[in-house]
Order: C-alpha cells, then structure tokens, then sequence
C-alpha cells in the first residue's frame, strides 16, 4: 500500500566496531563477520584503513556490515601470527597463547561481568577490542579476552548446600533507577550493582541490558481473548502505548482526548539526503506533546544498484537521524514485495544484513531510540518466497534464522486488511479463510511465536471503511462493506486487547487524518471522516477506560 511519504535530504554518521577473531577469505576478498572493523581487517592482512576504503569505496570507515565483501588491496595477505618458544625444559601441559581467547556476548552481560568471569579486567578489555564505548556492547559480538584461556572460577561462590538460583535480563529504560528495577524483580540495588560490575549505582543508561540475579525473572504465560496461548514480555517502563499516523499533525487534542501519544510520520531516503531534514518533523511532534516514531523507507532502485554502499549509507543516515532525538524508528516497510523492495533481492536475510547495520548505527548515537524492525506485508499471495515477494511468514522466518532479533527492540507488524472482528478467528467471507493473516490473533500468534520474549509494535493497523467516499477500487473491494460503525467497533476492540495481551508494546492507527481517496483509499482508513467526525475516537476512549 501507498503512503504518503516526508521527502528527505542527506547522509552520515556513527557504527561502532568490535573485533572477531575469525574470518572467512578468498585470495582477493574478505567477508566481514560480526564485530569487525576496517581497523582490525588491515591490522590481520598488512594493509591499512585508508587503502581498504580506497579499495572498496568505503566513504565513512567507521561503518561495515555483516556479509560485506570487501576486496583487499593488492599484495595483502594474512599476518603470521609468532609462536611462542618453549624457554623451559618443563613445558606447560597446554598451550598458553598469550593473546587471548575469544568470548561471545551473552544477553545481559557487561564488560564488567565478562571481566570478572575471566580474572581481568573491565579496561584490559575495552583496550584489546578497540571499543571506543566500553559501555555498548551487544548480543552476539565477538571480544578478545587479553591474556586468558579459560572463564576463571570460583568454586565457593555458590554453598554447595544453597538451592539453585536463576537469572533474569532486564534492558533499562529512560526513567529508571535500580531501586525501581530492584523492587520489580524482588532484588537489592547492591545485589544488581554486583552482577553488572556497576561501581556507581546511580549511574544506568538507557538500553543498558542488565543481569537480574536470582529470580524467575519477568514473564508469565497469559491467553488472549481469541483464546491463543502467549507470553508476556517486558515492554519497558512505557508500557504498552498508543499511536496514529499523521498526515498534517491537525488534530493534536483529539488524539490526546483518544489516548494516542505517539505520531507516526513515513519518510523517504534518498542516497545523498541529509537527517537534518527530519528535525521540524520531529521538533512539531514533540511541540504537541507526542512521542514521534519515524517510519524510514528507502530507495528500492539505489539499493538494487549497490547494496554494498546503499546499506552502509542508509545506516549512516539514520544514526544521523537518531541523533536528532526521535522517539522510535522503523526500519523501512513491508519489505517483503517488490513494491518497497528491489525484484530478486527480497528476502528476510538480506533485510537483515540491513536491520543489522542500522540497529548498530541507531544505538551507537542514541541508545534512547526504539528500534523496530520493518514490518513485511501480511499476505499468503506468493505461496511462499519468489523474486517479485515474500509471504511474511516466511520472511520473518529468514529474519530470524538470520539472528535478526539481536537488531531490534520491537518486531513490527502490520495488520491492514480485517473484515471481522479481531476477537473472531474464523469465518472471513473471502478465499483463503483459513490463512492466518485475515486475522488479528493469526498475526499475532504469528509474529510472537517466531520471535518468543520480544514485544510487537503495530506500526499499522486500521480497518477500511468507504463511508462518505463512495464506491471503493477494484483492488479493495473486500472492504466494500464494511461501516464505519464497524470500523469503530473493531478499532477498539483490537485496542482493547493489543493493551490487556501484554506482548504489544505499540499500537499505531492507519492512519488519522488522511483525505486521499483513489487507487489507493488511504482516507478510508482515517478515524477522521469526511465531515470531520471521529467515531473509532470515542469508541477508542471508552474501551481503554
């Protein structure tokens, strides 16, 4: 589906970098795995960062992603590593390198806990990984461990009488205190300071994963009202919130008076464009008292052209964005079908070579921002993957098998084409009845099974209704039928139940105040009608009461 899209202008920023020990080459090439840095590749093959930037076009040196092929310059080669030679005449029964082992970031970890369970220390790492944030670190990131060979233990840590404690992770959000977090999981400020390595325990930031020792942690198993099984995730210190999509921003108090607090603008990016562009989005938003989530979708024909260089500059391009302070970001939109997404190239792992590099530039410049993962298309059309599209399911299957979870804060999911009630799941009139995304649970059950422990955001859910427009285009004659009495009735309904299932964490209306009406019936969705009524509003309102 069209949406109307914010035009933009530039380029440019921050991805910090790690280091992995390991790599994949060819006699010209090199694969970039995860934590690389161009700093660490020309140190491995005698070469340098400007000569590797040189070689592949590299206009920001800070920011490579996982899969890039890089071409090594000529005459690189990998650097021998010396071995150590035997000084003793009674060598040691194993070898001892002395640079070190390689760690795997686990979630919920520090530098300072990594720190511990090696015997060194918090600094000692941070140098021999060259992190120029010793505080951000993330899932799945190779570290050197300087001078160790194996995780030290402490055998009295634990009675051998006491009984098994577990853990829990908790990602830190803006408000919060350890106090706070402490009293949530039943713990002590000084028993959480421990277990991260904190030295100042009124110091946390937001989007810092902490170790929760000895509890069960947070979540619990709850039913929906459709009578599916799922399980309630951490949504943070905001809870689950409400949005709509903006056009104009005309109707700021009867969103308020909805319970919306969050705008959502779409914009596009062109190679080239600068995030400066987006601050008078952002700045009216935050004017009118909401939380702004910018829907960022690219330019599918500049990808397809390179999508060595367009990944590294969309990246760029939105932690310059980043930096301006938006609430939330979404990683492009419905990406599964070749209407955003270049013919050939869709599919959930290369959508994630993206998200990877975009996540990592987002929190390199502010931890702050939401990061959603793009939300596919629901559809059964293609009957699996094809060069032209993508069944979501599928897509999203690739998406994590891909490990995009670790590239997100919240999954994005779409859900635009409901004849029914969300609280029913049968009985849709149309073909295909049975396939899951005619309905609101089928989405969800979806969308939350293939990604356990994560929260959804709907960044678009809205109901069609022709009501003051006249006769709908052939393309969206399903809807054809349906009022805006019902529009209104399944609005809230669906609210109602998105705020009690405790796994969304965002609920954004398509849309609020859109009066285009033609190929695409974007006004049809607007809970602002054409004579300036808004029925979904008070049914919204009532239902969250």
């Amino acid at each position: 589906m069209q949406r109307f899209i914010t035009t933009l202008l530039v380029a440019v920023t921050v991805l910090s970098g790690t280091v992995l020990p390991t790599f994949a080459q060819t006699s010209q090439t090199y694969t970039v795995v995860s934590g690389d840095t161009l700093f660490r590749i020309a140190i491995r093959f005698g070469t340098t960062v400007d000569a590797l930037a040189q070689a592949n076009n590299i206009t920001n040196t800070r920011i490579i992603y996982v899969g890039q092929q890089l071409t090594l310059p000529s005459g690189s080669a990998p650097v021998a590593t010396a071995t150590p030679t035997a000084t003793s005449a009674t060598p040691a029964p194993t070898a001892t390198p002395t640079s070190g082992v390689t760690h795997t970031v686990q979630r919920g970890e520090t530098l300072g806990s990594i720190a511990r369970q090696y015997g060194t220390t918090f600094s000692a790492i941070a140098t021999a990984n060259n992190l120029a944030n010793p505080n951000l670190i993330y899932v799945g990131q190779q570290l050197t461990i300087p001078g160790a060979t194996a995780p030290a233990t402490n055998p009295t840590a634990v009675p051998t009488s006491a009984p098994a404690t577990s853990t829990a992770t908790y990602t830190v959000k803006s408000g919060d205190t350890l106090a706070n977090i402490a009293r949530q999981y039943g713990s002590t400020t000084t028993a959480i300071a421990t277990a991260n390595g904190i030295t100042n325990i009124n110091l946390i930031y937001a989007g810092q994963t902490l170790t929760i020792p000895g509890t069960t942690g947070s979540t619990s198993t709850t039913t929906t009202s459709g009578g599916s099984t799922s399980t309630t995730v951490n949504l943070g210190s905001g809870g689950f919130e409400m949005g709509g999509h903006v056009i104009s921003f005309a109707y700021p108090d009867l969103m308020k008076s909805t319970g919306l607090t969050w705008a959502k603008v779409q914009v596009r990016y062109n190679q080239g464009d600068n995030p400066n562009s987006v601050a008078g989005t952002i700045t009216t938003a935050k004017e009118r008292g909401f939380k702004i989530l910018l829907g960022v979708v690219g330019n599918k024909d500049q990808l397809a052209a390179n999508p060595t260089q367009y990944y590294q500059d969309f990246a760029a391009f939105l932690g310059g964005v980043a930096a301006l302070n938006p609430d939330g970001i979404e990683v492009w939109n419905e990406q599964n079908i070749d209407r955003e997404w270049p013919s050939g190239l869709i599919s959930g792992t290369q959508y994630t070579t993206m998200l990877s590099a975009a996540y990592q530039a987002i929190k390199a410049s502010n931890a702050n921002v939401l990061v959603i993962s793009g939300a596919p298309a629901p559809t059964g059309f293609f009957g699996n993957c094809t060069p032209t599209g993508c069944d979501d399911n599928f897509f999203i299957a690739e998406m994590k098998n891909q490990g995009a979870a670790n590239y997100m804060d919240c999954v994005g999911i779409h859900y635009n084409e409901g004849i029914i009630s969300p609280t029913l799941n049968s009985g849709d009139p149309r073909g295909s009845s049975s396939h899951y995304s005619r309905y609101y649970n089928g989405m969800v059950s979806l969308y939350s099974s293939t990604f356990p422990g994560k929260p959804l955001c709907f960044t678009e859910i809205g109901y069609l209704s022709a009501d003051g427009y006249g006769s709908l285009p052939a393309g969206f004659s399903w809807a054809s039928t349906t009022s805006v009495a019902e529009q209104s009735e399944w609005l809230s309904s669906a609210a109602r139940i998105a705020r009690d299932s405790g796994i969304i964490r965002l609920f954004i209306i398509w849309n609020i105040d859109s009066t285009t009406y033609g190929d695409d019936p974007q006004a049809g969705y607007a809970i602002v009608r054409p004579n300036q009524t808004c029925p979904a509003c008070n049914a919204i309102a009532a239902a969250l009461r």
